[in-house]
C-alpha cells in the first residue's frame, strides 16, 4: 500500500507564535542571576535553536559568559518554568487551521518535528486545540538525533507512516531548511518566524508570507493523493 504525502511541521514560530511565553521564561531566569530583562523586540529573533541556545544567546546579549555547570542549572529551570507557562500568550499564527483542513481534505497527512521537547510540544498543540491533527508529534528528546542532524525528519516521517520521497517539511529557520536538504526534502519555509536571516537567503524551495499560501506552496513540491 502506497503510504499517503505527508507534510512536517516546525512548532515555535511556523505553526504558532510562542516567543511571548519563551522570552517570558528567559526573562525569569535572567532576573533571578541579577540581569535586566530583554524586550520581545530584541530577544525574538534569539528563539530557533532550542532553550539552552536562547538561555547562552540571552546571557551573551547582557554580556555574561555562563560556565556550562550554570548553563546546566539554567536550563534545567527554563524548564521547569517554562512547562507550566506554555500557552499563556502563545497563539496559532492565522491560517493555520484553514491550511491543515486543506492539506487533509487533499489527502495528506500530518506531522511536527520540533526542537521543543516532545512531551511540551503535545501538551501545546493540545492546548492549542490542533495536537489530534497530526500523525506523530516528535521533539528533541523522541530520537537520539534532534535537528539539524536529517534523522530527526525521516524518523517523524517513519512514525507518521509517511513516505520521505512524498514529504515536504514546513519551517522558520536555518535548522529546518538544513534538516530539511540534508534529508533531500523539500522546504517551505515561512516568513514570520524566529530568524535572524531572512529566510529567502536560506535556500528554501518556496517561501510564504501567510498560511493561506500553504496549500498551493505543498502541492506545487509534492503530489497530493490520488482521488
Amino acid at each position: 500500500m502506497t503510504a499517503p504525502p505527508i507534510a512536517v511541521f516546525d512548532l515555535d514560530g511556523t505553526l504558532a507564535e510562542t516567543a511571548g511565553d519563551l522570552v517570558g521564561t528567559l526573562n525569569v531566569i535572567l532576573k533571578g542571576e541579577g540581569l535586566a530583562e530583554l524586550p520581545l523586540s530584541r530577544a525574538r529573533d534569539m528563539i530557533g535553536a532550542g532553550a539552552r541556545a536562547l538561555i547562552r544567546r540571552g546571557f551573551e546579549a547582557e554580556g555574561r559568559h555562563l560556565s556550562e555547570a550554570d548553563h546546566d542549572r539554567l536550563f534545567d529551570a527554563f524548564i521547569a518554568h517554562y512547562s507550566g507557562h506554555l500557552a499563556d500568550s502563545s497563539h496559532l499564527f492565522p491560517g493555520v487551521v484553514e491550511a491543515l483542513d486543506a492539506l487533509e481534505a487533499a489527502g495528506f497527512r500530518l506531522a511536527v518535528c520540533t526542537n521543543k521537547y516532545e512531551g511540551q510540544s503535545v501538551e501545546l498543540l493540545r492546548l492549542l486545540g490542533v495536537g489530534h491533527r497530526f500523525a506523530a508529534i516528535c521533539g528533541r528528546d523522541t530520537f537520539p538525533q534532534a535537528k539539524p542532524d536529517p534523522r530527526h525528519l525521516t524518523g517523524t516521517i517513519d512514525r507518521a507512516g509517511g513516505d520521505p520521497a512524498r514529504a515536504v517539511m514546513i519551517g522558520d529557520s536555518r535548522t529546518d531548511i538544513d534538516t530539511a536538504k540534508a534529508a533531500g526534502i523539500p522546504v517551505v519555509a515561512v516568513t514570520f518566524g524566529y530568524t535572524d536571516v531572512h529566510v529567502r537567503d536560506l535556500g528554501p524551495d518556496r517561501v510564504i508570507e501567510h498560511f493561506s499560501e500553504l496549500f498551493d506552496a505543498v502541492t506545487a513540491l509534492v503530489p497530493r493523493a490520488a482521488a
